[in-house]
């Protein structure tokens, strides 16, 4: 198991927290700084915050000797990416009040806002906490939001895959009560008995685990970038079971070879809801006990399963539940995209997925998003899904209710900002990057829907508008945009400079690889020009851009 000794820094700040609760309640009463102590930096991450600056103000702030522009980052816990309408409203009020008002919609299928300054943390909390909403266990080591096949068109048994994704988030939910004292004033449990957690102990997990499901043919939620992901096996229309698979994660260090990014490993298959939570619950346990505490860039689980060997990995589960996994069922995934526009799904209702760039919901001279989306909630006539591509589905919709839904959107223009949107712009993630993310080396949400109107031009250039590629943009490669699971990739490695990946799989089965790197913006151009091209020539009937890259030996 792992060593107990040489451990790094932030594993002795868990273990000495007292439960996750640290110093945090004296550091919201420091007024000299709008910052918190450094080891509570590290805690309340587990409380769904970070901490961030505004690094475009740094230096301005330098010269004249001010404190960094310090503001958090909140994230709610939304199994499945599923919030009411009457949620929704309230998300939408809270973040006016506290935060910069944005609504971002995460990859990980929830809502997170920034912006939010010291004094507003638990204002803000209380008033999720009021909506029946929380933050907790969605950052830090621990396991995050479960994210799940949004889609309910994609099968007539969506309804119970996606249940799946709230029961994993509860056996999995951590035991401590600190996040209800810290924040909503709960009396502080004097029966420390009634803490004790048999999953996380007093130290949680090495690193961040991250669980998907996905139902085939759509790998829409890009379910094998998971450390656990499940995925859904259908047979005569009845759900058997899930395959499920170990060691998926994207993130990595730019010079650093022993980091890389890796898909994840199916080990077998689980028939029934006891066996397939059983295994989970055990491929965490084997990941506290043997994941690297030493070097956090060598912790998550992917790097344990290398480290151990994937059959070995597996035996020590089975170990540990008891049983055996039977052998991986077949599953084919055939495309990895978001259902636009209105579709009618098998119970009756309507869906209407709504293009959200790079899923930042506001108001700008474009597109009044923020205020329809409101409006919609407000007649509460349906729900709201979030996908792991960042967009919206307006849910669970009756027929009697869609044609007042379907008013609204047109009056606000929102479907014909989804409709008039470019496939590739539709295909693309961005990670938020600058000018809060302390990890960025370069720009990626503000600056990838400019690159995208450089790009598209290129492809009308080569009448390859209609070709379904996949492209993404992260600001360093920690993986948060998922660009190493692209057909094309961009990678941030300094301002304005991005190493070029190429040769992931359209279906997000295969990564991809460097192609070229420390590229400005005018060498990106040209080389994808020059791609474009010899795509156009060359490719085969059908081929994907991505396979292209492979066949022609580009990496």
């Amino acid at each position: 198991m792992a060593a107990k000794n040489n451990l790094s820094a932030i594993e002795k700040i868990k273990t000495a927290s007292d439960g996750l609760r640290g110093t945090i309640k004296e550091s919201l009463t420091d007024e000299i700084t709008g910052a918190i102590r450094e080891d509570d930096q590290a805690v309340i991450k587990f409380h769904g915050m970070y901490q961030q600056d505004d690094r475009d103000r740094r230096e301005e702030r330098a010269e004249k000797k001010l404190d960094r522009l310090y503001s958090f980052m909140i994230r709610l816990r939304l199994p499945g990416g599923f919030i009411s309408a009457k949620k929704w409203i309230a998300a939408n009020e809270i973040a006016n009040e506290n935060s910069t008002g944005v609504i971002k919609i995460t990859t990980r299928q929830t809502i997170q806002l920034h912006g939010i300054v010291k004094s507003k943390i638990k204002p803000t909390i209380s008033a999720f906490n009021k909506a029946n909403l929380d933050s907790i266990a969605t950052c830090g080591d621990i396991n995050r939001n479960v994210t799940c096949a949004s889609h309910p068109v994609q099968s007539p048994l969506h309804a119970e895959i996606f249940s799946y994704a709230s029961k994993i988030s509860d056996l999995l939910f951590p035991k401590t009560k600190a996040y209800y004292e810290i924040w909503i004033d709960d009396e502080k449990i004097a029966d420390k008995n009634e803490e004790i957690d048999p999953l996380y102990q007093d130290r949680y997990l090495p690193r961040k685990f991250k669980i998907g499901i996905g139902i085939p043919p759509n790998n829409e939620v890009d379910v094998l970038i998971n450390d656990v992901a499940l995925i859904a096996v259908i047979e005569d229309e009845k759900l058997k079971g899930f395959n499920i698979a170990i060691g998926g994660g994207l993130s990595a260090t730019h010079g650093n070879a022993e980091t890389y990014a890796r898909l994840a490993t199916v080990i077998g298959f689980a028939d029934t809801e006891e066996k397939i939570l059983k295994t989970i619950y055990e491929v965490v346990t084997v990941q506290r006990d043997f994941g690297n505490r030493s070097d956090r860039k060598l912790a998550r689980l992917k790097y344990t399963v290398d480290k151990l060997g994937v059959e070995k990995y597996k035996e020590e589960v089975e170990k540990r539940t008891g049983f055996k996994l039977e052998p991986a069922r077949p599953y084919t995934f055939d495309e990895r995209k978001d259902y636009y526009g209105w579709h009618k799904a098998a119970n009756g209702l309507w869906y209407y997925t709504l293009f959200v760039e790079n899923g930042r919901v506001l108001d700008d001279e474009q597109v009044a998003m923020k205020t329809a989306l409101l409006e919609i909630a407000k007649t509460d006539k349906c729900n709201f899904l979030f996908t792991s591509s960042q967009n919206i589905i307006i849910s669970d919709v009756a027929e009697a209710d869609k044609e007042n839904i379907n008013a609204l959107l047109e009056s606000f223009n929102l479907v014909e900002h989804t409709d008039k949107a470019s496939l590739l712009r539709k295909n693309s993630i961005a990670c938020v990057a600058l000018p809060t993310c302390p990890l960025a080396l370069a720009e990626a949400q503000r600056y990838l829907p400019e690159l995208i109107s450089k790009i598209e031009p290129l492809l009308d250039k080569h009448d390859l508008s209609n070709n379904d590629i996949i492209l993404r943009m992260t600001g360093c490669p920690n993986g948060c945009g998922r660009s190493a699971a692209a057909e094309i990739g961009f990678i941030g490695t300094a301002p304005g400079k991005y190493n070029l990946h190429l040769g992931g799989d359209n279906e997000g089965q295969r990564l991809n690889k460097i192609y070229k790197e420390n590229l400005e913006e005018a060498a990106i151009l040209t080389e994808l020009d020059s791609l474009f091209a010899t795509f156009k020539k060359e490719k085969n009937s059908k081929e994907r851009f991505g396979d292209f890259a492979i066949r022609k030996q580009l990496v």
